[in-house]
């Protein structure tokens, strides 16, 4: 394994200065050293002149951060109707490129921009990286392990409050910020780095409130009615490659935020995970020692993490593509899982259309590489190699 102290830093630029953006830069300046955060640039430079000042790098234009030789990655956080565009123009200006999801509006345009990254030769990467989190990988590695015997089915379901969400976020009333695109990224890609790829899905979506009333106080437009037309509900069934079937649905005309129920089966036990869109969480396993004679109710056990990455970690994905560069390996926040979220989403929609009949998922993808456990190390230093 390669000393971090002797690996020169990758140097990165952002693109949007918006509400994520904190996260982000608290995060890849405090938690990686693989990573110098040189510059910030966005549409309003006011915006990316403060945030410059606070975390004490350069305020520079689009243009500028694009023309910059010394940047290696540009991470884009602009709202997702302009991804495809500004990552068309982060590749063409010879860097690599890493996304807040989603990756793009359509799988056409996504398809497009995977070949122009390899045609190019340069690095995609897509959010979200909450498959680093520590429950994540230490479900996986309990999963690889066998565990729970043969793996029979699986069922997610997640709630969001959109009578409060789509007050304060106004980017989830256009396109992209649907529950769809906005939302079951996160548990699509907690599933696939889980399970493994998707072979095709029924779907049924609705969106049954195309109007809200805005309750966010600090809001100029509080107390008004605005239009929200993306879907608020879906709820799908997949048969992943290796032909195991389970559910995913998310409701977002619910209260309160992500009261996830997260449960894998299989023949020797009962695993209950963490929310996909958080770094925090636990994992419980229900074994297959109770006493069925005697009706014994059967114990959740708490399993150990011995993992990192168990607090807000967004960035995570561009520290390991970091690595990867540096390593000339393949980053996990891949553009093939991105594409394949996407391909996934866009054929529950089909089904939708067609009244809920299964639709086959063209594109595949490979499970990220879990995460290795060096014991005493810094939690940086968990993604530097696939394996010890």
């Amino acid at each position: 394994m390669k000393n971090q102290n002797q690996v020169k830093p990758v140097p990165i630029g952002i693109i949007g200065a918006g509400m994520i953006s904190r996260t982000y830069l608290d995060s890849l300046i405090a938690k990686f050293d693989i990573i110098k955060v040189e510059a910030i640039a966005d549409r309003s430079g006011e915006r990316a002149g403060e945030l410059a000042k606070e975390y004490g790098i350069r305020a520079v234009t689009v243009d500028q951060i694009l023309e910059d030789e010394t940047i290696e990655i540009i991470v884009n956080l602009t709202p997702p109707g302009a991804h495809g565009e500004v990552i068309e123009k982060i590749l063409n200006s010879g860097k690599h490129a890493y996304t807040e999801k989603c990756f793009a509006l359509t799988t056409d345009i996504a398809a497009k921009l995977c070949r122009l990254a390899d045609e190019k030769g340069l690095y995609l990467g897509c959010a979200p990286d909450t498959f680093f989190s520590g429950w994540a990988q230490s479900a996986r590695r309990l999963i690889d392990s066998g565990v729970l015997g043969t793996i029979t089915s699986f069922a997610m379901v997640g709630n969001r409050d959109n009578e409060r969400l789509l007050s304060a976020m106004d980017y989830m009333n256009r396109p992209g910020g649907g529950i769809i695109l906005d939302y079951s990224v996160y548990y699509l890609t907690n599933l696939i780095n889980m399970l493994g790829p998707v072979r095709r899905v029924s779907a049924n979506i609705k969106a049954p409130y195309p109007t809200h009333v805005n309750q966010f106080e600090l809001s100029p437009h509080f107390g008004e009615t605005f239009d929200s037309p993306n879907e608020s509900q879906f709820y799908s069934v997949l048969e992943l490659e290796n032909g195991i079937t389970g559910t995913v649905s998310i409701n977002a005309d619910s209260v309160f935020f992500d009261q996830t129920y997260y449960a894998v089966y299989g023949n020797k036990g009962i695993m209950y995970l963490g929310c996909p869109d958080w770094f925090a969480g636990q994992v419980y396993i229900y074994d297959n020692t109770y006493d069925f004679a005697q009706a014994e109710t059967p114990k959740r056990i708490l399993q150990e993490n011995p993992f990192g990455f168990n607090k807000d970690s967004r960035g995570v994905g561009v520290a390991d593509m970091a690595w990867a560069i540096r390593e000339g390996r393949g980053a996990r926040a891949s553009k093939e899982r991105a594409f394949h979220v996407m391909d996934i989403q866009e054929c529950m929609v089909k089904s939708h259309e067609n009244n809920g009949v299964f639709i086959t998922v063209n594109s595949t993808c490979e499970r990220a590489q879990p995460l290795t456990v060096p014991i005493g190390k810094d939690e940086s230093s968990l993604i530097t190699q696939y394996t010890e």
